[in-house]
């Protein structure tokens, strides 16, 4: 669990810093160069997704439950999930979905958290989703509180490709990286 909590706080906290403190983030930013500052948050991010995931892993070995997850919500959690990869799909666009939402990713990523935090409810799981949750929850409020607002003139085509790309991750996840990477088959 010791990789899990340190990569939750290097992943969760290079994210929140620059959520929380936009004024420091982008005083760093100035005096490192774009270049750097990116290089330098990707790869704190990177190390600590790839702590999370390693303690995860090592987590699953030993199941110390701190609530039983509520199976009757399963259908629930696999249809937030459909929803999570087209939001998130549908952040890379300039589609109606992201004018209308302002955040597609960060909903999306409450999202999937939320709904895998519903049927999952081992220790090693509220640390990982947990630490997305937070996250994602800050990005949308603070987003809002700063009233940040995507600006283009959205196109359908953009929202029509989220939901395909979505649609698309959302099967190889389901019936490819679930089962065969991480051993745990949904369906």
């Amino acid at each position: 669990m010791t990789l899990l909590y340190i990569g939750s706080l290097l992943f969760g906290g290079t994210h929140l810093f620059g959520i929380l403190f936009p004024g420091l983030r982008d005083s760093f930013r100035a005096q490192m160069g774009e270049k750097r500052w990116k290089t330098l948050f990707g790869l704190v991010s990177l190390a600590g997704l790839a702590l999370m995931i390693a303690g995860f892993i090592q987590a699953r070995a030993a199941p110390d439950v701190i609530y039983d997850g509520l199976p009757g919500l399963k259908h629930l959690t696999m249809l937030m999930v459909l929803l999570a990869f087209i939001l998130i799909g549908a952040s890379h666009g300039k589609g109606y979905l992201k004018k209308w939402l302002h955040n597609p990713m960060s909903i999306g990523i409450v999202l999937w958290s939320a709904g895998h935090l519903l049927v999952n409810g081992r220790r090693a799981d509220i640390w990982l989703f947990g630490a997305f949750l937070v996250v994602g929850l800050a990005d949308i409020v603070m987003s809002e509180i700063r009233g940040k607002r995507p600006e283009y003139i959205p196109r359908v085509r953009s929202d029509v490709l989220a939901v395909v790309i979505g649609i698309v991750l959302y099967a190889a996840f389901l019936f490819g990286f679930h089962p065969y990477v991480l051993g745990i088959p949904v369906v």
